[in-house]
């Protein structure tokens, strides 16, 4: 089977030294293996994402001379096959309407939690009172009910597992879905999320190993039950370590992280951006 990874950033701000090590890595990976790296667009988040940002991730990319293959996808030209995803898991009765607002949800969560610290999850509402709320127009979001899809998977439910690559070996984990709680995956202003999304696209384009940083390593194992209920195979996953400021902070948009877009005004190199993240250039795939 051949090696499929992609590099798959949000246009919410401009990428910093952290989105490149993290795209630098699955292409040195990807081109080791003979295989492909893909780009895709992760723009579901209207409210936040920009063109600017968008076009800036392209010519950063080329800038670094970082090559993708295939088609760039962007995934707000895709919705469509979120809510095909989302029909089929309502229909199997593995997902509800949460119509509870925000601070419906913060009040639930602030009470006492399990022993796993896990969430409190609304639940589904009974029939009449679901539809009295979609009478009256309430707006809701679609959650995952954990109970329906341990009914739906029985002991394979417990027993999920996947790959991960940490230096040398590959060890496989436990899922553990229960630790999750009743997730949303399909948001009300997007109607799908990034769980979802993701999944379905890494599914769609045929990706084997997904690279990418130890912020979202505990999203692996929820990831791995939709691939169950999605009757797909998982992929392996490597978490690679985040890059983070003087202050041992990690790096991130949100506190305004040196971009690249400043650094290649400010006179670097692609070759010092390099060298500043320990990487080869002989690696970029010129």
């Amino acid at each position: 089977m051949m090696f499929i990874t992609r590099f798959a950033p949000s246009p919410t701000g401009y990428l910093h030294l952290g989105h490149a090590y993290s795209a630098i890595i699955a292409h040195t990976k990807a081109r080791h293996a003979d295989g492909q790296i893909l780009l895709r667009i992760e723009d579901i988040d209207q409210g936040r994402c920009r063109p600017e940002y968008e076009q800036a991730i392209h010519d950063d990319l080329a800038w670094l001379r970082l090559k993708f293959d295939g088609p760039c996808w962007r995934q707000s030209e895709r919705l469509d096959f979120y809510q095909e995803r989302l029909h089929s898991l309502n229909d199997r009765g593995l997902i509800y309407r949460c119509f509870k607002t925000r601070k419906e949800l913060e009040t639930l969560n602030s009470a006492p939690h399990g022993p796993l610290g896990k969430a409190v999850s609304p639940g589904p509402l009974p029939t009449d009172e679901e539809a009295h709320a979609l009478s009256r127009g309430k707006v809701y979001a679609w959650r995952l009910n954990m109970k329906a899809c341990h009914d739906f998977l029985g002991t394979e439910f417990h027993e999920l597992s996947y790959l991960v690559e940490t230096g040398n070996e590959t060890v496989e984990r436990l899922a553990l879905p229960d630790t999750y709680g009743d997730v949303v995956l399909g948001r009300k202003d997007s109607g799908t999320s990034y769980h979802l999304a993701s999944v379905h696209d890494d599914i769609a384009s045929r990706v084997t190993h997904i690279i990418r940083g130890d912020d979202l390593a505990e999203a692996a194992g929820l990831h791995r039950l939709l691939y169950a209920l999605f009757d797909a195979e998982p992929p392996i996953y490597y978490h690679h370590k985040l890059l983070t400021d003087d202050h041992g902070k990690r790096l991130a948009k949100r506190d305004h992280a040196a971009t690249l877009r400043d650094m290649k005004q400010n006179g670097f190199t692609p070759e010092e951006i390099y060298k500043s993240l320990g990487l080869d250039p002989i690696h970029s795939g010129e």
